[in-house]
C-alpha cells in the first residue's frame, strides 16, 4: 500500500481506493486535485484532508451533520454532475456523498465551521468539489459549540 508524507501525521498508508479528486481543485488551491481523507481516534469527529502532492496542505473538517443535524445542501445540476451523480436528484448525505464543513480559527478568536462552502464528495466515485453558495443562508463564519457548552438533557 502507497504511504503519504504528511507534515502533521508522519508517512501514512493510503491506497488508491481511498483518493478522492477534485477535477477543479479548490478555490485558492486549484492546483491541488487529490486528497485523501485522515481520521485519528483522539480527535474524532475531526477529519482531515490531505494533500497527495503537498505534505504541508491538510484541511481540518467536521461531518455537516455534527454541526448542523437539519443541514441541507442544494447542488447545482453542473455540481451534480461533477460528482458524477444523477441529474435531478438530491443525494443523502453519509449514503451518496460527505458533506464536510471547513473548520476555520485565527489566534485570538473561537473557531468557526464553513457551512456557506462545504465539501462534497461522492462517496462511489470518489468525485469531489467545494460547493459555494453564498446565498443560501448558512454562514461561512458559523459558531462551533465547544464540547463544554453542550448540556445534558
Amino acid at each position: 500500500m502507497p504511504r503519504i508524507p504528511t507534515k502533521f501525521f508522519g508517512d501514512r498508508e493510503c491506497d488508491a481506493d481511498s483518493i478522492y479528486t477534485f477535477p477543479a481543485g479548490l478555490p485558492g488551491f486549484e492546483d491541488q486535485h487529490s486528497f485523501c481523507f485522515l481520521t485519528t481516534p483522539a480527535s474524532e469527529p475531526l477529519l482531515f484532508m490531505q494533500s497527495i502532492a503537498t505534505p504541508n496542505l491538510c484541511f481540518v473538517m467536521l461531518p455537516i451533520l455534527v454541526v448542523d443535524p437539519d443541514y441541507r445542501v442544494a447542488l447545482s445540476e453542473e455540481e451534480l454532475a461533477t460528482l458524477e451523480l444523477p441529474s435531478g436528484g438530491t443525494p443523502a448525505i453519509g449514503r451518496d456523498i460527505l458533506c464536510a464543513a471547513l473548520v476555520c480559527s485565527e489566534a485570538g478568536t473561537r473557531p468557526t465551521v464553513n457551512l456557506m462552502a462545504p465539501i462534497v464528495v461522492n462517496l462511489k466515485t470518489k468525485a469531489g468539489i467545494q460547493v459555494i453558495h453564498g446565498e443560501s443562508g448558512y454562514s461561512h463564519r458559523h459558531p462551533l459549540r465547544l464540547e463544554e457548552e453542550l448540556v445534558a438533557c
